[in-house]
């Protein structure tokens, strides 16, 4: 290494190190983004199932709720048909940055069942 090149390696390691640093937090978002959108259509579609099987609309939300915390639940019917959204937000990594925060949006619908009751 001649004399020109010393402090080369720092100074690319200082430039670089903030770059991976913000790569990664941005993966961690994106996983966690994911994760919530998941959840959030698990969500709607447990509550469209309580809720085609008779189940009380308190109870569907409740359930949905459980199965993402936090998030908005909204529940209409359309004929025999039970509609339920699920909203609910993602928070920047670390809260750092409030323009990189997302929504995730569940839908899920499903047809009210016929209860036949045999004794």
């Amino acid at each position: 290494m001649n004399r020109s090149e010393r402090g080369a390696v720092t100074a690319e390691t200082a430039l670089a190190l903030p770059l991976l640093v913000a790569v990664t937090l941005a993966m961690v978002w994106m996983l966690t983004f994911g994760v919530a959108q998941m959840k959030a259509t698990d969500a709607a579609r447990e509550a469209a199932r309580a809720l085609a099987r008779g189940e009380s609309r308190a109870d569907a939300v409740a359930l949905a709720q459980r199965v993402a915390p936090g998030a908005e639940v909204s529940v209409s019917q359309l004929g025999d048909m039970v509609v339920v959204v699920v909203t609910g937000s993602v928070p920047s990594p670390g809260g750092l940055l409030d323009a990189v925060s997302g929504s995730t949006h569940g839908e899920a619908t499903a047809l009210r069942e016929e209860v036949n009751d045999v004794r």
